[in-house]
C-alpha cells in the first residue's frame, strides 16, 4: 500500500481513527499512536458549537502537542455556519485537517437533516461541501465521510462522492452502512468498491475491520485506498500496531495475555487521568472501557463490577492485580464485532425531507447547539 495523502499529509500506513463521542479524546488517541501510525480524529463537534466558543466543544478539540496531523470532525447543516467555521478553524490554527460528517445515523442528528439524512438533499449537500473546501482556501485539507444512503430505498453514495469530488474535497470514506441500518447487519464491502471505481478521489473504506487480516482484505476486495477503523479498536488499541504491520508486510504481534491487558487499560486511565486533570474523572471515563478490554477473558462478575466502579488509580490498580495475568487471549473474540451492535431502525427525517432531492433550504433549527457528539 501506498501512503495516503491528503493535501500536504502523508498518512502512513493508510489506516484512519474514526471519530467516535466520548471515546476519541487526546487519551484515547495517544494511547492508539502509541501503538502504531495513521491518522487519528477526535470527536465530532458542531459548527455552531465551535462559533460560539462552547468550552465544552474547545476541550474536545484540544490536540497533543506532538499530535500531527491534527484531524478534526466537524457537524454541520448550514452551509454560511459550516464556511465561517472553517474559517475559524484555519485563522485560528484550530487544526490540520477538517472532515465533514455525514454518516452519523442518531435520531437527534438525522431528524434535523444532519448527518446521514442530508446528502438526500443534494444540492444542500454539494453547496455545503463546496462551502467548506472554499473557505479552508486551501491551507488545510477537507474530506467527507458518509454512509450508502438513507436506507436501501435511497441510496445516495456513488452521487455524493462524485459531487464531494467536484467540490474539491481531499478523499471520501464510505461506512458501508445504510443509515437505517445503523451498525447491525454485515458492511457492504462491494459498495466501496463501487464508490472506488466512481471516483478520482482516494477513497476510504470502512465497516466491519475487526482485524488487520480484514483491513487487507477490504482493500484488496475493493481497491480502496486506505481503512476507516471505529468499534474494531475498543478494547484493544493494538488492533493499530497490527494494522502497520500488515500494511507493511510484516506479522501482527503476538496476542496479549489478560496481564498485558491490563497494563494497557492501566496505560488508558494514566492518560485520562492527564487530559481531565482529574484522577476521579478519569476513572469514571474508564469504566465504559472495562467490558471491552474484557471481552471473552474468564474474569469473574465480582471483579468485572468492581473494575467497572473504580473511583481511584489505586483502586484500578487492586483490582487489576487480582486478574490471573498469564490467561491467554480468547481466540473466540477475533474477528468478531464489538461495540454497538443495535437493530435497523426507522430513519427519523424532516418533515417532508424526501419529497425532493432538489431542495436546498437549510431546515429550521438544523444547527445543534450542543458540543458534539
Amino acid at each position: 500500500m501506498t501512503p495516503l495523502l491528503l493535501g500536504p499529509h502523508k498518512v502512513d500506513p493508510p489506516v484512519v481513527l474514526a471519530p467516535m463521542a466520548g471515546i476519541t479524546n487526546v487519551a484515547f488517541r495517544q494511547l492508539c499512536r502509541e501503538q502504531g501510525g495513521g491518522l487519528y480524529v477526535c470527536e465530532m463537534i458542531t459548527t455552531r458549537a465551535l462559533l460560539e466558543r462552547n468550552p465544552k466543544t474547545f476541550k474536545m478539540i484540544a490536540f497533543a502537542g506532538d499530535e500531527r496531523p491534527r484531524s478534526l470532525q466537524l457537524y454541520g447543516v448550514d452551509p454560511d455556519v459550516t464556511a465561517a467555521a472553517v474559517r475559524m478553524i484555519v485563522n485560528e490554527d484550530l487544526a490540520d485537517h477538517v472532515d465533514l460528517n455525514f454518516g452519523c445515523p442518531v435520531p437527534k442528528v438525522t431528524r434535523k437533516g444532519g448527518g446521514a439524512a442530508l446528502p438526500w438533499r443534494r444540492r444542500l449537500f454539494a453547496r455545503l461541501v463546496r462551502a467548506a473546501v472554499d473557505a479552508a482556501e486551501g491551507a488545510v485539507p477537507v474530506t467527507v465521510k458518509m454512509r450508502k444512503g438513507i436506507d436501501d430505498d435511497h441510496l445516495t453514495y456513488v452521487e455524493a462522492g462524485l459531487a464531494a469530488q467536484d467540490a474539491g474535497v481531499a478523499a471520501v470514506a464510505l461506512h458501508a452502512r445504510t443509515a437505517a441500518q445503523r451498525y447491525s447487519g454485515t458492511a457492504d464491502w462491494e459498495a466501496i468498491a463501487t464508490l472506488k471505481r466512481a471516483l478520482d478521489v482516494p477513497v476510504l473504506g470502512n465497516g466491519d475491520i475487526w482485524e488487520a487480516e480484514d483491513a487487507l482484505r477490504m482493500v484488496a476486495e475493493t481497491g480502496a485506498d486506505g481503512v476507516v477503523v471505529g468499534r474494531g479498536c475498543l478494547g484493544r488499541p493494538w488492533l493499530f500496531a497490527d494494522l502497520e504491520a500488515a500494511f507493511a508486510g510484516r506479522p501482527t504481534r503476538k496476542l496479549p495475555t489478560l496481564g498485558e491487558v491490563a497494563g494497557v487499560l492501566r496505560r488508558h486511565a494514566e492518560l485520562l487521568s492527564e487530559t481531565f486533570g482529574s484522577e476521579r474523572d478519569a476513572c469514571v471515563d474508564i469504566r465504559k472501557h472495562v467490558a471491552w478490554y474484557l471481552k471473552g477473558f474468564p474474569v469473574g462478575a465480582e471483579l468485572r463490577r468492581g473494575l467497572a466502579m473504580v473511583s481511584t488509580l489505586a483502586e484500578l490498580d487492586d483490582l487489576l492485580g487480582k486478574l490471573d495475568a498469564n490467561e491467554p487471549f480468547p481466540l473466540d473474540t477475533l474477528g468478531q464485532p464489538r461495540g454497538r451492535t443495535n437493530a435497523p431502525g426507522k430513519v427519523h427525517l424532516p418533515d417532508g425531507w424526501l419529497a425532493s432531492r432538489d431542495t436546498d433550504t437549510v431546515p429550521e433549527g438544523a444547527e445543534m447547539e450542543n458540543s458534539g457528539g
